[in-house]
């Protein structure tokens, strides 16, 4: 059987698992078993020594350990009030504009997302205060809801992002580069939405209602922003100043976060038993995807998979920009279908080695792969964002979908704009650490 046909089978068969509803990790294995017992005529001993050496290695990785820690600060201070003191702060900045307490949504999920790495918590946490405050002071739910489900992916892209971390790892790609190179990308998005929500309710002016006066001035909205502005320049300012390394900053991130719920009088066992639950059970979820994502790259490169796509897509002839045009197609279309993470995790075998005898900057690719798999949180039927949002508004999925089309196609700009103009991802990493 030649390499194209055994390349056809194995995709067959993953998508046959994850059609049958078996989890990701999982599919991921018995894919993997099944291709080395059929292509190579491994044993089931071979099998077991080469995944478990695999496995191993793959989850040994220091750099790991920043990622519960992450989760874990994020949890705190979304199980603490530190959150709806942080909403407190932005109304006396925000309710002047036009669009009002609308871009609380985008403002809020930005400075959220600096603290915990993840869209599905930063959609969750934005959506569970602002939803409700919004609606009940007759702002449009259409446009709330949609700007929620396209701001709540700038979890992904602003700094500290889990997923970053795992391109970092997968790529080999300097997860401190990565996290200066996202910056201006996500306040470029957040700027876009937050000037989408302008010029909609400055033409229409139905959409958000002249904002109340409620006594908030801009010095106590800056005291409620103290806090939590706080720990983001600790996390980021000790990545960026050279002082510690993604893992400490984390660990650091997690000492500041409990440093400031003790002072304000909130910790509690019950609040740290909650937190860690939540941090600990996303972390292992990831890192059994990572685990794995480690033995299905070696079982790729057993078979040649990667070096056989690669020669096929060498073989059209394509330049630079038609090979990401033809990678950003096929990122839209997995983000129909699969998550952010398992997307990261079982295409980087395949896209890494292309983009990278292109001459493509992977610092680049990064997050231009971010900003995919952004747009897929945004996407049915497996959009997590919509999901989220579906469980507190109760609002079909369909019209969720549909409100959040035009962020979508922001998201779509941001990402031409990036291509075209790609020091907007690598001024910053390269002026910090050139």
């Amino acid at each position: 059987m030649d390499a194209g046909s055994a390349s056809f089978i194995v995709l067959l068969i993953l998508i046959a698992f994850l059609a049958s509803g078996t989890t990701i990790f999982i599919s991921i294995l018995c894919v993997c078993v099944v291709s080395l017992a059929i292509f190579l005529d491994f044993d089931l001993h071979r099998i077991g020594v080469t995944m478990s050496r695999i496995m191993i290695r793959a989850s040994s990785s220091w750099e790991l350990s920043a990622i519960p820690l992450f989760l874990w600060m994020g949890e705190i201070v979304y199980k603490s009030s530190l959150i709806d003191q942080l909403f407190r702060g932005l109304i006396p900045f925000l309710r002047h504009l036009p669009g009002g307490l609308l871009h609380t949504n985008v403002v809020g999920s930005a400075m959220f997302a600096a603290v915990s790495g993840s869209s599905a918590a930063t959609t969750a946490t934005i959506g569970k205060i602002m939803l409700g405050e919004l609606d009940k002071r007759g702002y449009d739910k259409r446009l709330a809801v949609g700007s929620l489900a396209g701001a709540g992916t700038l979890g992904l892209l602003i700094p500290p992002s889990i997923i970053m971390i795992i391109y970092g790892l997968l790529a080999e790609v300097s997860i401190i580069k990565l996290f200066a190179a996202g910056i201006f990308p996500g306040l470029l998005i957040a700027l876009l939405y937050s000037a989408y929500i302008s010029v909609c309710s400055a033409v229409d002016k139905n959409l958000a209602p002249i904002a109340e006066a409620d006594g908030a001035t801009l010095l106590s909205g800056i005291w409620d922003l103290g806090p939590i502005f706080a720990l983001i320049v600790l996390v980021l300012g000790t990545i960026y100043s050279g002082y510690a390394t993604p893992s400490e900053s984390a660990a650091i991130g997690v000492a500041g976060a409990l440093f400031l719920i003790t002072i304000r009088g909130e910790l509690s066992f019950s609040l740290i038993k909650e937190s860690l639950y939540g941090a600990v059970s996303t972390a292992c979820m990831i890192c059994t995807l990572l685990a794995a994502a480690g033995f299905l790259s070696t079982t790729m490169g057993f078979l040649h998979i990667p070096q056989d796509v690669a020669t096929f897509i060498g073989s059209l002839d394509l330049s630079p920009l038609g090979l990401i045009f033809v990678l950003s197609l096929f990122y839209m279309l997995l983000g129909l279908l699969l998550d952010g993470i398992s997307i990261t995790v079982m295409t980087l075998p395949i896209t890494l080695p292309l983009i990278l005898a292109a001459g493509i900057d992977p610092l680049w690719f990064g997050i231009f792969l971010v900003i995919m798999v952004e747009l897929g949180q945004m996407t049915p039927p497996v959009g997590f964002n919509l999901f989220i949002i579906h469980g507190m508004s109760g609002i079909d999925i369909l019209t969720i979908a549909k409100s959040a089309f035009p962020f979508f196609l922001l998201m779509c700009l941001a990402a031409i704009l990036i291509t075209f103009l790609p020091n907007i991802a690598l001024w910053l990493p390269s002026e910090l650490y050139s």
